[in-house]
Formats: C-alpha cells, structure tokens, sequence
C-alpha cells in the first residue's frame, strides 16, 4: 500500500514508489496507509483541511496512520478532534480507570508494560460505544510497544462457521465484578457514586446488577457478537469475548483472582450467550485468528493514529521504557443500529 503525504497547501498526495518505512510489514495485507505531514505548527489547522480525506480512508481502510505532526501535549489531541468535527463520548463502564483530559479525551488504559493487551474493539461490550478512535503517541518506548490492527470482517471470515453461527444465534455474555482492588471501581465505571443512578444506569443499559453485602457489584450484560457497519454493511466481529475472559489471562495471574475472588467474583469473565462457560481452547482459537491477522505499528513521538472501532480491532504489545499514549473516543454508536441480529444481543 503507499504512502501519502499532505502537500504544503494542504492536499494529500499518494507516493507511489516510496519505500516501506519501520512501520511497514511486507506481505501482509490490511496495511492503513500513511499520512505523512511536513513540517506544521499548527495540527488542530491541519485536522481541519484534512477532514474529509481522512474520513474517506477510515471508510476504505479501517484505519489511518499520521506520521509528522509532532502532537506533544493531550491538548494538541483535544484541538484535533475538535476540528475533525465528531461527537466525543464520555467513556461509561471502564474497565480501568483512566485520565481524563478533555471531552472525550483520556489517558491510555493503566495495563502492565510486560504484558501485551490483547485484540478488542473498545467499549463494544456496551449499548453507545465510539465508532471513531484516536491514538497520539506523545513519548515512544525504548522498546516494544507496538499498535496491533486486525480487520474484523476478515478475522470473522476466518472463524470456524459454527463458532460464529452460535455466538451470531445467542451472542456473548460479560460478567463483572467490581471492588475497590482490581480496575476501575463502581463510581469510576459509572462516573457516580450514588446507588441510585447506578441502578439507574444498570436499567436503561440492559445490565443486570446485583449489589453484595460488602458494597461490592456485580453485572452481568448480553450483547451481539458480529454487527454489520452502518456505513457500508459489512459484517465485522465486534466484541470482547476474548479479551475479558479469564483464560486470557496470564496463568498465574487467572490463578491468583481464582483464589482471591473465586470463580464467580472475578473482576471481569465472559460466557457463550446461552450462560455455558467458554472452553479454553475456543479463546486461543480466536487469540490465534486475531494474531493471523495483526499488523504491526510501532510507535514513534507525535504519531497520530485513527482507527475506525466497528471495522478495525487493536492492541498493544509489551514495552519498555516510558511510553504515553493519549486515548480520544468520538462518533458515539448505538449498538442496535447496526447488529445484524438484535435478539442476540438485547435480552
């Protein structure tokens, strides 16, 4: 794929013969192209001008990828997607507590540096997810740390049948346990800390709650596992069913939460929709899918990564060295606007 360069005055230019750079990977398809800028002081200017065009790769790619605009500061993240002219979302039922910056801007998830975080599509587990994701690098690692992509609609393609006709038949189930120990806590995760208003929340949200005598609370929520894109119909893999189960988990680490919390109260699990449990196996099968099909982006100071949540899954491999990364969500997304089977995942 070729790269492309915005021009002095502003347009966009594909560079047919340019070679691959540190982030390209030969032969491995799905590639975002990218955006390379001279030299600018000003990228809340730049966001401007290049709005549409980047709306039209989103839409063609799945992701976009902005080399050269030196972005520095969470504020220079703010500026861009105030120009890009998309509603920021305010992030509900975090699963880590985060940074809050500007609307819709937010700190990186807090997850251990020696620990890769694995393929998802952020906030698909609830009803108003963002349909648009921005990533700034404002330092880069010393080592490690690369941005992962996968296609969704190729990995779903790549899935046993069966496996994606049952979770398409009965979707997927997210239990979470919150406690003040382990991720974001009850008033971080719903930005409240009256019980009323959660339950509130927990209802209006097709979330089933129940409070513990400690104070502690558990939900449980049913969502669709495969929606179609609003834009362009196609049919992607959107979910967490991976990345929240507990055989994701490094071992001693699973083991760890078993004895803490038992099986029931660990801080996060998921389930088929029919309430089995998911058999370890079925979870590296897609771990394996996802990885068949990741590209690679290592991270360089002042990158600017968009990515399209709905189409394109992300992740983060383990790093070294002080690595701030600068999270914007936007475009907020109703998720039974665009499910292709609305009773797998409202129940």
């Amino acid at each position: 794929m070729s790269s492309i360069e915005i021009t002095e005055n502003n347009e966009i230019a594909d560079i047919t013969a340019s070679p691959p750079g540190p982030e390209a990977e030969p032969g491995v398809p799905g590639r975002p192209p990218v955006l390379r800028v001279p030299d600018t002081d000003d990228p809340a200017g730049w966001a401007t001008g290049a709005r549409e065009r980047l709306r039209t790769e989103l839409l063609t790619h799945g992701a976009v990828l902005v080399c050269g605009l030196e972005l520095r500061e969470a504020a220079d993240v703010g500026a861009v997607l105030e120009r890009l002219a998309v509603e920021p979302v305010t992030e509900r039922e975090a699963f880590a507590p985060r940074e809050s910056y500007a609307p819709g801007v937010h700190s990186a998830s807090p997850w251990p540096p020696d620990q890769p975080m694995c393929m998802h599509h952020e906030l698909s587990y609830t009803l108003g997810f963002p349909a648009l994701l921005l990533f700034a690098c404002l330092t880069g690692p010393t080592s490690g740390g690369a941005v992962g992509l996968a296609d969704a609609a190729a990995v779903l393609d790549a899935l046993p049948r069966d496996l994606v006709e049952r979770f398409e038949r009965e979707g997927w189930l997210l239990d979470r346990s919150y406690n003040d120990e382990i991720g974001a806590t009850v008033s971080q995760a719903f930005g409240t800390a009256e019980r009323d208003a959660m339950d509130s929340y927990c209802r209006a949200h097709a979330i089933s709650w129940d409070w513990q005598p400690d104070g502690g609370l558990r939900t449980t929520q049913h969502r669709a596992a495969v929606v179609r894109h609003p834009v362009n119909g196609r049919r992607c893999w959107f979910n967490q069913i991976a990345f929240l189960n507990e055989w994701t988990l490094a071992p001693e680490v699973r083991e760890y939460l078993v004895d803490e919390y038992g099986p029931a109260g660990l801080p996060f699990n998921t389930r088929y929709g029919d309430g089995e449990p998911l058999e370890e196996e079925v979870v590296r099968l897609i771990g394996s899918v996802y990885a068949d099909h990741t590209v690679r982006l290592p991270w360089r100071a002042g990158d600017l990564l968009l990515v399209d949540n709905i189409r394109t899954a992300h992740s983060r491999e383990a790093y070294e060295g002080p690595r701030d990364v600068v999270a914007a969500m936007a475009s907020p997304t109703r998720l039974d606007t665009c499910s292709p089977t609305a009773e797998a995942g409202q129940r």
